[in-house]
């Protein structure tokens, strides 16, 4: 029988962007947040995990902040 080896737990992976649905224009814009991303090791791209699936609005991608919001 195969002896499993133990493994160390993960370091924790905090998203870099959060993912937003923005309705409206300016001062007026409404902002939802709809999941997060995390870059490629390559920096070529993001995995992008949503909770919500947008129908109307544009998709907002920004850096986060220490606030853990945009």
């Amino acid at each position: 029988m195969a002896k499993k080896q133990e493994t160390a737990a993960p370091p924790k992976n905090q998203p870099s962007h959060g993912v937003f649905v923005v309705e409206g224009e300016g001062d007026r814009a409404f902002w939802t947040k709809v999941g997060a991303a995390w870059p490629h090791q390559d920096g070529n791209g993001f995995n992008v995990s949503l909770t919500a699936l947008p129908v109307n609005g544009r998709v907002v991608i920004r850096t986060r902040t220490e606030k853990g919001e945009q």
